[in-house]
């Protein structure tokens, strides 16, 4: 579905990502973890179009996604979470959820839709009215979680899902997101810092360090290996 090759990006002269490679499959729940400043947020953001590539190349169902423009990528079925959440504050949450729905991809019933994403998180239809500026941290990861399930993507693109939660908000996010990828059949492609989360729920999972892929593998080779354990999940 997803296959990123030998990917550079530079902000300022510095690379960000040094000949990254990864690739996710349709159905799949593949992570990248790795240390603050590794470039995870810079290749979610080059796949959305935010941050141009140096080289390298992009492919999202064997068509070459650097040649799309930016406004037109979430049209292809993709639907990217930023880190920070970044909700519309001054809409309400129902508002922040229908912008969400605004692509070529979503079909079928809103209101299936929207009920859809209302039993997944049941506090968004209690406060469909309310401000997403002043719902919780938690509540506007929810919101933004909706929003972009709101497009009916085939690809999810999670980045840092759980920053600044409390653990057990955290953990119910995390629930939430297994639950859509077996429920719903979505793939997704989640950037997560609580490694021991992210490798728990991934099919396949990368470590990215310094702007380069420096180890890949299933979910149980990850979790079984020893310079992972060492550096990510203090064993």
């Amino acid at each position: 579905m997803l296959q990123v090759d030998a990917l550079n990006v530079a902000y300022g002269g510095i690379k960000a990502l040094n000949g990254a490679s990864l690739e996710v499959q349709e159905g799949e729940f593949v992570a990248i973890v790795g240390p603050n400043g590794a470039g995870k947020t810079t290749l979610f953001k080059t796949i959305s179009g935010t941050v141009p590539a140096l080289s390298g190349s992009v492919t999202f169902e064997g068509q070459d996604l650097l040649a799309v423009k930016p406004a037109r990528r979430a049209h292809l079925g993709i639907a990217h979470v930023p880190e920070g959440r970044q909700v519309f504050s001054r809409l309400s949450v129902l508002e922040n959820l229908e912008m969400g729905s605004y692509s070529d991809t979503s079909g079928g019933s809103w209101s299936s839709k929207l009920d859809r994403i209302y039993a997944l998180f049941p506090v968004l239809a209690e406060r469909q009215t309310q401000l997403a500026g002043t719902l919780s941290g938690g509540e506007q990861q929810m919101l933004a979680i909706g929003r972009g399930l709101a497009s009916s993507p085939r690809l999810l693109l999670l980045d840092e899902p759980s920053m600044g939660l409390a653990p057990t908000v955290a953990d119910q996010i995390f629930e939430r997101i297994e639950e859509i990828h077996r429920e719903d059949k979505v793939t997704v492609l989640l950037v997560e810092q609580r490694v021991a989360e992210a490798l728990e729920s991934c099919d396949r999972g990368y470590v990215l360090e310094t702007g380069r892929v420096v180890m890949e593998g299933t979910h149980d080779t990850l979790m079984a290996n020893d310079a992972v354990k060492a550096a990510y999940l203090g064993l």
